[in-house]
């Protein structure tokens, strides 16, 4: 074990790491990896497919090429595909095969498929919510009869794989709206696991101080002034964009001190971004009283996103580009935090804490001599 885990106890997932230490030290984060950690083996011990639901950079593959080392089939190879990745007219021969002479341009000698491959170890799905309809069907077959014929094969190929899949959209409402087969989902989404966004752990100090550390080869301190930068930014890219901002630091610091300016410019521009808006419609005299707990990290973010609402008219566009993250990522954050959408809830939400911030910006207009602003803009 290298030495910043040694310090931290906190892993971080890449390539070079033995993914089955990776898992085990997974336990020792926050509640949410640490149950994800727990049902992941359940669910390989007992053979049954696994479906990783997360937003993207949360580390999916990375997970999934973990409990493939754990399990039963690591000395067999893991074979993953990214359905979003290749072509629909390619996708075909890349997960089921094709024999000689299949068709014209076909390689001589045929091309085994990613689930013959997979057979006797793992098959990995990525973003299995983009494949196309009539591949799902195939996949759906195979799977139930446990085994398929490549394009221009007289024989079947039998299939013996574990099979992990994931996505970053909802499933259940590709379902709904009729773009993924409901009886394909009820395939895959078996033991299903929700990787946390990294806004939402409560590990991300321990985590972005062992990534810093691992990027620079030593060990490395980061000033107060960077950490707060570090803690507020909402991080849409997740883990992902977390290690790449202090990869960057870590090549533009001096003597592994990473300071504010350290960061990379759009960091810093997106969180004094929306410092700059907050502050300019913060109310001249004492703040009204909400409902939610300032005192919890909760209340705190619920009252901060209520009050960008408030300031920019319900324009979620412009509400998510002062917060410093991305539009659906916004969207998720009013259901997670009960805030309903003014156009759902009319002109206020529950317990008319949008109405109060709403008067509270028209209160001090009046008295900059401003009048009345316009409905608000729905987004």
């Amino acid at each position: 074990m290298s030495a910043h885990k040694a310090a931290h106890h906190v892993p971080v997932w890449h390539q070079g790491n033995d993914p089955r230490h990776d898992l085990d030290e997974q336990a020792e984060m926050d509640s949410a990896m640490r149950e994800v950690m727990i049902r992941g083996k359940r669910f390989i011990d007992r053979g049954l497919p696994v479906l990783i639901l997360g937003e993207t950079g949360t580390g999916k593959e990375l997970l999934a090429r973990a409990l493939h080392a754990y399990g039963a089939r690591r000395a067999e190879p893991i074979v993953a595909l990214n359905c979003a990745s290749i072509p629909e007219t390619l996708i075909e021969s890349e997960l089921f095969g094709y024999a000689r002479g299949a068709f014209s341009g076909a390689l001589p000698g045929g091309m085994k498929g990613k689930l013959a491959q997979a057979h006797g170890g793992t098959l990995f799905l990525d973003e299995i919510g983009d494949m196309p309809a009539a591949q799902q069907a195939r996949l759906l077959r195979a799977l139930s009869e446990r085994e398929i014929t490549p394009l221009g094969a007289a024989a079947p190929v039998a299939l013996d794989f574990q099979l992990i899949c994931a996505t970053h959209q909802r499933l259940d409402a590709l379902v709904e709206a009729g773009l993924f087969r409901a009886d394909l989902y009820y395939r895959v989404a078996v033991g299903v696991l929700h990787l946390p966004p990294l806004r939402e752990r409560s590990d991300l100090r321990a985590l972005a101080l062992a990534i810093a550390q691992e990027e620079s080869g030593r060990a490395v301190t980061i000033t107060s002034a960077a950490w707060q930068h570090l803690l507020a930014c909402e991080w849409p890219g997740n883990v992902r964009q977390l290690r790449a901002a202090l990869r960057y630091a870590c090549a533009v610091a001096r003597n592994a001190h990473i300071e504010e300016g350290d960061l990379p410019h759009e960091l810093l521009r997106v969180r004094a971004h929306a410092e700059s808006r907050l502050h300019a419609s913060a109310p001249r005299s004492a703040p009204p009283q909400v409902s939610a707990d300032p005192h919890t990290k909760r209340g705190a973010q619920r009252e901060r996103v209520l009050r960008v609402l408030a300031h920019t008219r319900w324009n979620l566009s412009v509400a998510a580009r002062d917060l410093g993250i991305c539009r659906s990522t916004l969207y998720r954050q009013l259901k997670s935090l009960g805030i309903p959408h003014i156009r759902d809830s009319g002109a206020t939400l529950v317990d008319g804490e949008s109405l109060a911030l709403s008067d509270a910006l028209e209160s001090e207009r009046a008295q900059a001599g401003l009048g009345r602003p316009g409905r608000p803009r729905f987004a």
